[in-house]
């Protein structure tokens, strides 16, 4: 808890260097994009310069909330005819051909520029420092790197980036990244023009052509963050904002919506009625998210419909309280023409949801180089059936999961919050709202609260769900499995404007935390 400021990450190098720039006077934007560009050095399976990232900003002195939508496109050449060529039959997941357009440097460029007070130069300087000096492997992180070692040694520039001797760096052990930090100090100096149009576009092009993938100069030239009207839906008179398609937080509105019409708070948490009616509406909202999400430039996406109270309730109807939904979900509408996570709040009262990511843990789990470079595998979102909304095209951005939100109270600022892991993401907003809201939880109750995922008739939970339960849920026609690792992370921001007092919640499957002054 604090009074002036407050800032939550993943990470606690992240969340001190954020902290430091908001108690030298920058705002909520200023120690964001500080704040990402450390993570990208200290979470690396996590997050980085070749990655994507999308932004919720409430500016205190208009009152205004603005959506950044900072995803790449694919490649040019990218062209169904061109997969199949190659001898795809689904998208690949990893490798050359999963790489879209790195969008977080421009996103980050786009957002300082219009609202943070520092420079490109001061905002990365932390970054460059972990870089080249190093930093301290957490556990988390280390676990995750040692998952991930066949993935590493696949690929001679990746092996030599982040192995060392073809091991992944235990934690407590110093790492540095001296190729990174080059090019963390390229684009300090250069801005986002040296990293689309200078030496770093140069380099991660060849690399590309040698790897027989699909970038060229103009993918790298021609790209540009948006700025996008954020959509919303009321929860119990809260107003919850997310970015609108191509990211999936329309999902995470759908269920509210259908939530809605239920009395969750007279269940017993985590009772079989309550995490049954939560994976119901996650399974109807999700099978709207497959048939719609996807890029607006390509995809006529009914989004009035899709976030109506009418078809919230119409979605409800469907649920059948004794058994599951048949997989699979078929989509409720009719025919009609869908990485890190860090929240700030300074002490003017903007705030800051911000996400930013690679995807699958380590991307593509291609380092470009001598770049030092990750390369996002955001490819994998795309389709190869002819037809789909998803399906791939030239300069076309895939389905997104990864969204930040913001919760309002009338007109000002409630919470800033977001949950991290990737499909996880849109039930975890839900879930995480729902705790706090329903079940009047505090905020780190509802982030540490067991979590649950559905994927067609599976459902996977964290084991601290008991036997007796999950057999009932079984009963009631799902497929439980215990969660193969924990889902997501998640960081919150509370705003109590009446006692002046900001209160943050880190999660502690992350090895972040939340610090205020």
């Amino acid at each position: 808890m604090g009074t002036e400021g407050m800032l939550a990450t993943s990470q606690p190098m992240a969340t001190q260097v954020g902290l430091s720039v908001l108690r030298n006077g920058g705002n909520a934007m200023d120690a964001a994009i500080a704040a990402s560009a450390t993570l990208c050095v200290t979470e690396p399976q996590s997050t980085g310069i070749g990655g994507d990232c999308f932004l919720l900003y409430h500016e205190a002195k208009s009152g205004t909330l603005h959506g950044l939508n900072g995803s790449g496109r694919t490649p040019r050449r990218a062209t169904l005819e061109s997969y199949r060529r190659i001898g795809y039959t689904e998208m690949p997941e990893y490798g050359i051909h999963s790489i879209t357009v790195p969008g977080a440097v421009d996103a980050w460029h786009t957002a300082l520029e219009r609202f943070g007070t520092l420079s490109f130069e001061q905002a990365l300087q932390p970054a460059i420092r972990y870089a080249e000096d190093g930093y301290a492997v957490s556990p988390v992180v280390a676990k995750v790197w040692k998952q991930n070692e066949k993935l590493l040694a696949e690929y001679p520039d990746t092996r030599h980036t982040l192995l060392i001797d073809g091991q992944a760096p235990l934690a407590g052990t110093r790492h540095r990244q001296s190729n990174l930090a080059r090019s963390l100090r390229l684009i300090a100096r250069g801005g986002r023009d040296a990293f689309y149009q200078g030496e770093i576009a140069e380099r991660i092009v060849a690399f590309s052509r040698a790897s027989n993938g699909l970038l060229e100069p103009e993918d790298f030239v021609e790209h540009r963050s948006q700025w996008v009207e954020p959509i919303h839906t009321d929860y119990r008179g809260l107003r919850v904002c997310e970015i609108p398609p191509n990211g999936q937080g329309i999902t995470a509105l759908m269920m509210l919506n259908i939530l809605e019409n239920t009395d969750l708070g007279a269940m017993r948490h985590l009772s079989v009625e309550h995490i049954f009616m939560v994976t119901e509406a996650c399974r109807l909202a999700v099978a709207e998210r497959d048939r719609f999400v996807a890029d607006p430039d390509f995809s006529d996406i009914p989004l009035a419909a899709l976030l109506s109270k009418e078809f919230g309730q119409k979605q409800y109807a469907r649920i059948d309280p004794a058994r599951a939904l048949t997989h699979r979900v078929a989509s409720g509408l009719p025919n009609h023409r869908d990485t890190i996570y860090l929240s700030v709040v300074d002490r003017e009262r903007n705030a800051c949801s911000f996400i930013n990511s690679l995807y699958h843990p380590w991307g593509s789990g291609l380092v470009a180089g001598e770049t030092g470079i990750m390369l996002q595998n955001r490819g994998g979102g795309f389709s190869l059936i002819e037809g789909h909304p998803n399906c791939i095209a030239p300069a076309k951005r895939p389905l997104h999961t990864i969204i930040p939100a913001m919760v309002y109270r009338d007109e000002r600022p409630l919470l800033c919050f977001g949950v991290m892991g990737g499909e996880y993401q849109a039930m975890g907003h839900a879930y995480v709202l729902s705790n706090w809201v329903d079940f009047n939880m505090d905020l780190q109750e509802a982030v540490d609260a067991p979590r649950f995922l559905p994927s067609g008739d599976v459902l996977a939970v964290e084991r601290p769900i008991p036997a007796s339960t999950r057999a009932e849920l079984e009963q009631r026609g799902y497929r439980v499995t215990d969660a193969e690792k924990p889902f997501g992370g998640s960081q919150c921001i509370l705003i109590d404007w009446d006692e002046g007092v900001l209160q943050a919640a880190s999660d502690p499957r992350k090895d972040g935390c939340a610090l205020g002054y």
